[in-house]
């Protein structure tokens, strides 16, 4: 099944960073050692760096950005997780808010990372949240109210009707909101930017090097086949590919797939209609599509399946049916790319901070269910806070519970298919249908 969702991706077409890093062949010492060569793994590290802890070592099985990183929508969103009234009974109404406070972080961290170590990543600004009907819109009402009270110098408004057309060029959708203070990234350069200043702090990186044993203790050790990492500290950043590796953590969570296409570079009128305001989007659904437009003047157009978990025969074939569903006046357009990869969950849809019960040395971050290129730079920032000095955010995102998911190995598609089933049918009830 993989080797139909490792096929070429925009991402790895039009990386502009040529950089590659060793394979592990020695053995090291550090303060800490991250396992995941992704958003997770490089942004707590660089947030560590900042801090002044640089004898870090980043161990990635793989090339950076092989996971979810290199293979998602680059939408610079609102938020953390999918809803986070799910975790309200555990954080109490200080938390909420506290969360509230944190989810917006997200579009400035990723910019101000930009501009300070002046990444090529294709930021740009302007996000369109789609509606299709009278519950979504009221929903979109009340997400007006919330993000203007978290971002009040921010561009932020409804649009319904004829208006609609004003920020997206599609009859599919009947209202909108308007957030100019997303939008969306080059993801994959984003990543290799930061890699780079990391490295530039003095951190060490080394690809193709998976991780094979790991043993517990006040210093740990990380072997590969070719070396080791004695540190103080340990960061499982794995996300998707922690393949049962630490089966703690791994119980935890459960992967779906989801699906995306590139089209040809089209026309500048094309791109205008698509899309006035070149930016990014999503519907409210609880299974969405997502798109955006490039600097290329590609469309990239992604989603999942709607209830039965399964992975199409033609990628490109499947998800441009959906794509024409939005934009039918794309159908003489070629697709030129196609790809997906896994999305890590948990049963909260939340993602999943903390320390390994019993051992303080050992952090772990994971299940951002298809929402982490934004995300990961908030939570890890927190992460990095609990890792470096101890904080109260930290301490407040790792005090939620996560619910053990069992019979994943075996029963992986049908539980999946029954997840998806519940969440489109609640959906009716959240506004979100």
């Amino acid at each position: 099944m993989m080797n139909k969702l490792d096929a070429k991706n925009y991402y790895t077409a039009t990386r502009k960073y040529d950089l590659s890093y060793p394979r592990l062949e020695a053995d090291l010492d550090a303060d800490v050692v991250v396992i995941g060569g992704g958003f997770s793994g490089i942004n707590t590290a660089l947030e560590l760096a900042e801090r002044g802890i640089t004898n870090i070592v980043v161990l990635e099985g793989r090339y950076l950005g092989y996971g979810g990183t290199g293979r998602n929508g680059g939408q610079v969103m609102a938020g953390i997780g999918h809803d986070i009234e799910l975790v309200r009974k555990h954080v109490g109404p200080k938390g909420l808010e506290t969360i509230f406070e944190i989810a917006n972080l997200g579009a400035g961290i990723i910019k101000g990372r930009v501009e300070k170590y002046g990444i090529n990543a294709d930021f740009r600004h302007g996000y369109g949240y789609m509606g299709f009907n009278r519950r979504q819109e009221k929903t979109l009402r009340e997400w007006e109210k919330e993000f203007r009270a978290i971002s009040p110098n921010d561009d932020i408004r409804m649009v319904t009707g004829a208006e609609t057309h004003s920020i997206i060029g599609s009859d599919a959708y009947s209202c909108g909101l308007l957030h100019m203070g997303g939008g969306h990234v080059h993801s994959l350069n984003l990543l290799l930017g930061e890699a780079k200043a990391l490295s530039d702090h003095g951190a060490r990186i080394f690809e193709n090097s998976p991780v094979i044993d790991v043993q517990y203790g006040d210093r740990v050790t990380v072997r590969t086949a070719r070396g080791s990492v004695r540190a103080s500290k340990l960061l499982w950043a794995c996300n998707g590919f922690l393949n049962g590796l630490e089966p703690s953590l791994y119980r935890h969570t459960i992967n779906t797939y989801a699906f995306q296409i590139a089209t040809e570079p089209l026309s500048d009128e094309m791109i205008a209609r698509i899309s006035p305001i070149r930016g990014a989007y999503s519907d409210i659904r609880p299974v969405i599509d997502y798109f955006r437009v490039t600097n290329e003047n590609r469309l990239l157009f992604g989603t999942a399946t709607r209830v039965l978990e399964y992975v199409p025969d033609d990628l490109a074939a499947w998800n441009r049916a959906y794509m024409l569903k939005i934009f039918p006046y794309l159908k003489d357009v070629k697709i030129e790319l196609a790809w997906g990869g896994p999305l890590c969950c948990g049963a909260n849809l939340f993602p999943q901070i903390g320390s390994l019960p019993g051992r303080d040395n050992v952090f772990y971050v994971q299940g951002y269910a298809g929402f982490g290129v934004t995300p990961s730079h908030i939570v890890c920032k927190v992460l990095a806070e609990g890792m470096a000095e101890g904080s109260g955010r930290f301490d407040l995102l790792k005090s939620i519970p996560h619910a053990r998911i069992l019979g994943k190995e075996r029963l992986r598609a049908p539980l999946m298919s029954a997840g998806k089933f519940w969440h489109q049918f609640s959906g009716y009830f959240t506004g979100r249908r």
